[in-house]
């Protein structure tokens, strides 16, 4: 049975105003506080990790080229030591599919652990509060900032803000297109005033990307616009890590001073400090149960864990837990969904690996002329006509030669002779394979076409085909 996720019992947090009779919720801006702690620090450390990979991968050299450049004009992508071409998309569609079921397995596991940790939305965010934070000062200094009237202090510290973040966004944009042109060919371009139409596009397209859902949209993005949040329950159970208010232990809530004895006060131990909602990036209150808006970055968890330490009182008062857990059951980490989503995981990403180990930089497709099943020649041989393409999917120009094999005699008319082929050409040429017709023992035989490479890397292609012919008795 899935967890449920419901509304909150009243509104969520104070970014939104319900006060008026409105089919929809006025929105008010979300000032998170700034918080603290283990799972604080994790997060942090993820948009490091994530930030330094993303700015910093696209300047990496490998054998004089881009380590990570995905050049759609030429169709090569190259990753590091790896160059693939169109005719790979297999293993793009493979790398979805393990991406795919990688959330599903995290998310049964541990909730929402991309969307707290890895993110976009909320990896830019961070980077966008921290600016905020460092220019108009904590929560409280920019929620009196923006009451306050416009004045030539408030101007200048808005105006710095937004500077900051365009030309944060702009870096942004400039580094997702320098993933698909070379990145130091941008960079002239942009020196130079030289950039191309497509590149000036989509560098403005994704600047303003950024700078509008990191900067202005927010916790929008996750509650209106992202679907992920719609149907996460559907991949949660009463044994999936959540963050959580522990209820029987937190209620009845209210103030008191430090030191005092829940018990003698007749509380829980929830002080109604409501700072898990000041921390709160989507502006929820968690103590109002599961929520969709939620996006698991654990904030309250961190901010409740300090509160109680003043308070000399256990932590765990919010935290990851379990459903199961809260209800006073055993939790079962490894369950029947886990262990499949385990499985099929590991199984495909096996296969992935052992088919980019096994992957063959030339591809040889055979289509047999249909005009005409076979055709008698010079000296009583049958012949079929072989139409091939050819694709090199090296980095290099090689040489091939192309045999056939699978019946006595076999003769392949090649015109070409040996074939040179460019780094991602498709070359196609035209064939005769000819045979004596008494070696033929039914209408249709098995033959191999082979194709070696004279060049590095030494490559042994064969390909199967049907030879067409008549049966002589």
């Amino acid at each position: 049975m899935n967890t449920k996720i419901t509304p909150p019992e009243k509104p969520i947090g104070p970014d939104l105003d319900t006060t008026d009779d409105s089919f929809y919720a006025k929105h008010k801006k979300v000032y998170p506080r700034e918080v603290h702690g283990l799972f604080a620090n994790l997060r942090i450390t993820g948009v490091l990790v994530l930030l330094g990979l993303y700015y910093g991968v696209p300047w990496m050299r490998w054998d004089n080229h881009q380590a990570v450049l995905l050049d759609l004009p030429n169709r090569k992508f190259h990753i590091f030591a790896l160059t693939f071409w169109p005719q790979d998309f297999f293993y793009f569609a493979l790398l979805l599919i393990i991406a795919a079921l990688s959330l599903f397995f995290f998310t049964a596991l541990a909730g929402r652990l991309w969307c707290g940790y890895a993110c976009p939305q909320t990896v830019w965010t961070e980077v966008f509060l921290w600016i905020e934070r460092k220019i108009e000062g904590d929560r409280s200094s920019q929620m009196k900032l923006d009451k306050a009237p416009m004045s030539g202090n408030k101007f200048n510290k808005k105006a710095l803000k937004h500077a900051v973040w365009i030309a944060f966004s702009a870096y942004t944009g400039f580094t997702f297109v320098g993933y698909f042109t070379s990145i130091d060919v941008l960079w002239n371009g942009i020196l130079n005033f030289d950039l191309g139409p497509w590149e000036t596009f989509w560098i403005i397209f994704y600047s303003l990307a950024t700078y509008g859902n990191a900067g202005w949209l927010r916790e929008q993005v996750c509650i209106y616009m992202c679907p992920y949040a719609r149907f996460q329950s559907a991949m949660f159970d009463k044994d999936t890590l959540i963050i959580s208010y522990d209820d029987s232990r937190g209620e009845p809530r209210g103030s008191r001073k430090r030191g005092v004895d829940p018990k003698d006060a007749g509380l829980g131990d929830c002080i109604d400090c409501t700072l898990c909602v000041q921390v709160c990036p989507t502006g929820i209150d968690i103590r109002n149960g599961l929520q969709y808006q939620c996006i698991g970055c654990a904030a309250c968890v961190d901010v409740c864990d300090q509160v109680m330490d003043k308070m000399k009182y256990p932590r765990g008062l919010v935290r990851y837990t379990t459903e199961n857990t809260l209800n006073g059951k055993t939790t079962h980490i490894l369950r029947p969904r886990i262990i499949v989503y385990s499985l099929v995981l590991a199984s495909l990403f096996a296969a992935l690996v052992i088919a980019i180990g096994m992957r063959t930089p030339v591809e040889l497709d055979i289509i047999r002329d249909r005009n005409t099943l076979y055709r008698e020649v010079k000296g009583g041989l049958v012949e079929n006509i072989y139409n091939l393409r050819i694709i090199n999917m090296t980095n290099q120009a090689q040489r091939y030669h192309l045999g056939v094999t699978g019946l006595e005699g076999l003769v392949l008319e090649n015109r070409y002779g040996d074939l040179t082929v460019e780094p991602g050409e498709v070359q196609t040429i035209d064939v005769q394979v000819r045979v004596d017709p008494v070696v033929l023992k039914r209408p249709s035989s098995e033959i191999f076409f082979t194709l070696d490479s004279l060049d590095g890397p030494k490559i042994k292609l064969h390909e199967k085909a049907r030879f067409i012919g008549p049966v002589i008795h």
